[in-house]
C-alpha cells in the first residue's frame, strides 16, 4: 500500500514542477539544459501529428458547362421562289390560247401563262373543270360543253389535258362498268373520239396532252392505258399528242417526286400527295407543250408578236409568189463517213475509166505482147540484150568468146 502511496505523491510533485517550470521563464533554457525532462512533457516524435503544408493551386479557368445538345431536325431549305414576271397587257387582237380539262389542265394553263407573260399578243385561257372528266358526264359533260366554250372564246389553238379524275365506274347503258374492262374501254374511246370531234368540225388546231405518272402503282398503269386512247382520239381528230411521260419518271420508269427542271436543275416536281403538281412541275409541263404551240401560232419564240410571224410559203402561181425563182448553189448533205470522200472506193494511182474504141484495143493488146529485153518481165532464153548494151564478139572455131 505504501508503494501506490508514493508513485501518486511523486507524480503529483513532478507534476507540480512542471507547471511551476512552464510558466517561469526559464522553461525554455531548462528545456535545452535537460533533453529528459523535455522528452517528458512533450509528445513522441512518432506520435507528434504536423499539419499538412498548405500547398498552392493553381486556379483553373471557369468554363461554361455545355449545354444539352438537342435533336434538331434540319427542314430542306425551300427552293428559291423565282422573280416575278412583269406585268404585261394583252392586246385587244391577242390571240387565245385555250385550255380546258380536269385540275391539272388548270396546272397547264399557269405554265402557259408563264411563258407568255411578255407577250402582249397571246393571251391564255384557262377553262378547266378540277374534278371533271369523260366518266362522270352526269357531273360535267365535256362533249356537249366544248362547242359554247369554242364559240365565246374563239380560240386560235386548244389544249385538252383530262383523265386524272376518270379511274372509276362508268355508267353504260342501265349498268355500270368497272374501269378498264372491255365495256367501260369502249364507251371512253367513243366519249373521248366524240369530244375531239367538236373541235375538228370548229376547224381548230389543238393539242392533246397526256397523262403523267403518279404515285400509287395502279394509278401510272390506268395512265399508261388512258394515254394510248387520248393519243388515237387525237390523231382520229387530225390533232397531235403530246407525251410527258418521260418528264415526271426516273431512267427506270418509276415515278419520282424531284426531278430535274426545264433548265436541267434538281427540283421538287410533284406535291406530297404524288398527284399534284409543283410550280416547277406546272413549268416543266407547259415545256412540253412551247415547242409545237409555237409552231401552231406561227411563232417563233414565246415572245414574238404579231408582226413576228412566220407565214407559211406562197402557193406558187399566187400573185405573192416571186417571178422569178432564185437559184440558191446549196451543197447536198454528205455523210462524213462515206470512203468516197478520201478516194476509198479507188486503187492507189487508179485513173478514171475511158472509152476504149476497137483500134485502141487492138494497139493495147499488141504494146502488151511486146517485151522490153533486159526489163524484169523479159522471160526469154537465152536472154536478150538490146543493141546499145551488146558488146562485141569474137568466134574461134566452134567457142564462143565474149571480151
Amino acid at each position: 500500500m505504501a508503494k501506490p502511496a508514493l508513485l501518486a505523491g511523486f507524480a503529483v510533485l513532478v507534476l507540480g514542477a512542471g507547471a511551476s517550470l512552464q510558466s517561469s521563464p526559464a522553461y525554455g533554457q531548462d528545456l535545452q539544459l535537460r533533453p529528459w525532462l523535455r522528452n517528458l512533457f512533450s509528445p513522441r516524435r512518432a506520435e507528434r501529428v504536423e499539419p499538412p503544408a498548405a500547398v498552392p493551386q493553381k486556379q483553373q479557368p471557369r468554363t461554361q458547362a455545355p449545354a444539352a445538345r438537342k435533336n434538331v431536325v434540319r427542314a430542306r431549305p425551300a427552293e428559291p421562289a423565282p422573280p416575278p414576271a412583269p406585268v404585261v397587257e394583252k392586246a385587244a387582237d391577242a390571240r387565245v390560247v385555250l385550255v380546258v380539262g380536269d385540275f391539272l389542265a388548270s396546272g397547264l394553263a399557269d405554265g402557259l401563262t408563264t411563258v407568255f407573260a411578255e407577250n402582249p399578243a397571246v393571251r391564255v385561257v384557262d377553262r378547266s373543270n378540277g374534278s371533271s372528266g369523260f366518266v362522270r358526264d352526269d357531273y360535267y359533260n365535256w362533249p356537249g360543253e366544248i362547242g359554247p366554250i369554242l364559240e365565246t372564246e374563239k380560240p386560235a389553238v386548244v389544249l385538252v389535258m383530262m383523265g386524272s379524275n376518270d379511274r372509276q365506274q362508268m355508267k353504260v347503258g342501265e349498268g355500270r362498268e368497272a374501269p378498264r374492262t372491255e365495256g367501260w374501254t369502249q364507251e371512253y374511246k367513243q366519249r373521248t373520239v366524240n369530244f375531239g370531234k367538236h373541235i375538228a368540225e370548229a376547224k381548230l388546231p389543238f393539242l392533246w396532252v397526256g397523262m403523267p405518272s403518279f404515285r400509287p402503282g395502279t394509278m401510272t398503269s390506268d395512265m399508261l392505258a388512258l394515254n394510248e386512247i387520248y393519243r388515237d382520239a387525237a390523231e382520229t381528230a387530225g390533232g397531235e399528242f403530246v407525251d410527258i411521260w418521260e418528264g415526271f419518271v426516273d431512267e427506270n420508269g418509276a415515278f419520282i417526286t424531284r426531278g430535274p427542271d426545264i433548265n436541267g436543275q434538281p427540283v421538287t416536281l410533284r406535291a406530297e400527295d404524288g398527284i399534284n403538281m409543283t410550280r416547277a412541275g406546272k413549268r416543266k409541263v407547259a415545256f412540253y407543250t412551247e415547242k409545237p404551240l409555237l409552231k401552231l401560232l406561227g411563232l417563233a419564240s414565246p415572245n414574238a408578236t404579231t408582226a413576228d410571224l412566220v407565214l407559211p410559203a406562197p402557193i406558187p402561181g399566187s400573185p405573192d409568189s416571186p417571178q422569178m425563182p432564185v437559184n440558191i448553189d446549196r451543197t447536198p448533205p454528205m455523210l462524213l463517213s462515206d470512203p468516197a470522200l478520201d478516194g476509198g472506193t479507188e486503187l492507189l494511182g487508179a485513173s478514171l475509166p475511158t472509152k476504149d474504141t476497137p483500134a485502141k484495143k487492138e494497139q493495147d493488146t499488141r504494146e502488151a505482147g511486146k517485151v522490153s529485153p533486159g526489163r524484169a518481165d523479159d522471160f526469154t532464153w537465152p536472154p536478150q540484150r538490146t543493141t546499145a548494151t551488146a558488146a562485141p564478139q569474137e568466134t574461134t572455131g566452134s567457142v564462143t568468146r565474149r571480151n
